[in-house]
């Protein structure tokens, strides 16, 4: 199948011909369902925090950080912000002049394009807008309906159609429109400094990007540093290219460009497990780029992060002691600290052995809870679920037969088994990709994070390439399969922390408005 050149190009990009005929093998057999068991709830794997546990929780890992707790923000932002104007493209392809833009506006299906151009002054970037257009509206009153799209999209003005969704003008206040990247830098600030003050940030980014990044970051931090007393040390990375997976045509074999060579492509965020693998930190915080608040919104989502660092901090200690003790030898574990242990992994980390799985031996029993125990960790935060799209928290068997917390996609369940369906439509709660992860072993040494992935979660989708169909391949997602074999613990977190811009006029929303 493949040619002396074929695994030279394979080579050159970081990737081995065996990872290859992995990919090929997974688009020929597809990826298997998983099995989920119940949705994990309130009481019933979904831990609830009231407002005195929060507090108090927020007043200890302060304390932490004090006695020298190292945080990390890590902040997947190398999106593009094309799909966020998907509706705008379509309609400039629909509307070529003003005349047919105002008839196709009042149509039904065009109501979002309708509510763009009504509430058009009221989003962060107008000012901007109208300066670069010389007005958003013509001499007898109407408004420049293509002009004005053509100058979100197009580089004639913002260029929005194809800039990085972390630098667009989000919010506006203080007389100043702000990016998500400057929010993000304000949350640094507020639960991510570390006793000196230094906040740690790390953004993935798309290589086009990475300049317009450093920029916008080092003005930013010129301004923010005095305002919040610290001092930033932001760092980047690209999606590397050893991540990227092998596209097939539609009979499943490799595709390939006009000259003969393999087509790659990004592997959605799953890919970025390579970048997060080399963060360092007691702490990482981990939240997409797009979720983020003004000011005024912004104290909620600070507590529950200083609340979610600190449960995961005080889960690690008391893993870690374990840890210490099963590590001796078996003989002189006494079988009432064996029985606590068991009661600390099933209770309370909801990690259960596969059925019929209960040891006779002391050593087989040690071993099996060591290898449970001495995993990465992570607190996830999961909210209400109103509607939105996005993973849902459920009891899930895993490929060894024992059973675990999962945050598992809808594409990851068998919709055509009525079991399964069923159960997927009982989740109270969803992912709103709110993570404080533990990377560190008892030891202090960092685990290989490529280790307690489930290779064989992923996601196949049909695209195009030069007018030929093609196949495309995702790797393990980030928060879902690249994590699957990690300790994973459900926080139940308020609503208001999730506020999501996954289209343009999602920054109407009051909560992305000043007041």
């Amino acid at each position: 199948m493949f040619t002396k050149k074929d695994i030279e190009q394979i080579e050159n990009r970081g990737s081995s011909l065996l990872e290859i005929e992995k990919q090929i093998a997974h688009f020929r057999k597809g990826f298997p369902y998983l099995t989920v068991l119940r949705p994990a709830t309130i009481g019933d794997g979904i831990i609830r925090m009231d407002d005195t546990k929060v507090t108090d929780a927020v007043v200890q890992f302060t304390r932490k950080v004090h006695e020298g707790l190292q945080p990390v923000k890590f902040v997947p932002a190398s999106g593009a912000a094309s799909r966020m104007f998907q509706s705008l493209f379509s309609f400039a392809e629909a509307a070529d002049t003003n005349e047919k833009a105002m008839e196709l506006l009042g149509e039904h299906h065009h109501k979002k394009i309708h509510s763009f151009f009504e509430h058009l002054t009221k989003f962060a970037f107008y000012e901007k807008l109208e300066s670069a257009l010389g007005g958003t509206k013509t001499p007898d009153g109407n408004m420049k309906y293509c002009e004005i799209i053509e100058y979100v999209l197009s580089d004639k003005g913002l260029n929005y159609g194809f800039m990085p969704k972390g630098l667009l003008d989000f919010h506006f206040y203080e007389n100043n429109p702000i990016t998500p990247v400057e929010e993000h830098m304000i949350e640094g600030a507020l639960y991510g400094a570390d006793s000196r003050g230094n906040v740690k940030l790390h953004f993935t980014v798309s290589p086009e990007h990475l300049d317009l990044f450093v920029i916008k970051t080092t003005q930013a931090a010129q301004q923010l540093e005095p305002k919040y007393g610290v001092k930033y040390n932001i760092t980047f990375s690209e999606q590397k290219p050893s991540t990227d997976t092998i596209a097939v045509d539609p009979d499943n074999n490799p595709f390939r460009l006009s000259d003969g060579s393999l087509f790659f492509r990004p592997a959605g965020h799953g890919a970025l497990l390579d970048n997060l693998n080399e963060i360092s930190g007691d702490i990482i915080f981990v939240k997409n780029i797009d979720n983020v608040v003004p000011n005024r919104l912004k104290e909620q989502t600070v507590r529950y992060k200083m609340a979610l660092a600190l449960l995961l901090s005080e889960f690690q200690e008391r893993i870690f002691g374990y840890l210490r003790l099963l590590e001796k030898k078996h003989e002189f574990i006494s079988d009432q600290q064996i029985a606590e242990i068991i009661e600390f992994t099933e209770k309370e980390l909801c990690t259960e052995p596969a059925e019929n799985q209960y040891y006779t031996d002391k050593y087989t029993l040690t071993h099996y809870l060591f290898s449970k125990l001495n995993r990465p960790i992570r607190i996830c935060g999961m909210v209400k679920n109103e509607g939105e799209p996005g993973g849902g928290p459920f009891w899930a068997k895993n490929a060894d037969g024992t059973v675990s917390l999962q945050v598992v996609e809808s594409s990851q369940i068998d919709h055509h088994d009525p079991v399964q369906n069923g159960i997927a439509h009982h989740s109270t709660h969803f992912n709103p990709v709110d993570l404080v992860c533990g990377v560190r072993d008892f030891k202090g040494e960092k685990f290989d994070l490529l280790k307690y992935r489930d290779p064989e979660t992923g996601f196949i989708s049909s695209k195009s390439k030069d007018g030929k169909m093609l196949k495309a391949q995702e790797l393990p997602g980030l928060w879902n399969g690249a994590m699957a074999d990690w300790i994973t613990l459900f926080v139940e977190v308020p609503v208001i922390t999730f506020n999501p811009v996954k289209t343009v006029n999602d920054l109407l929303r009051i909560e992305h408005q000043p007041l």
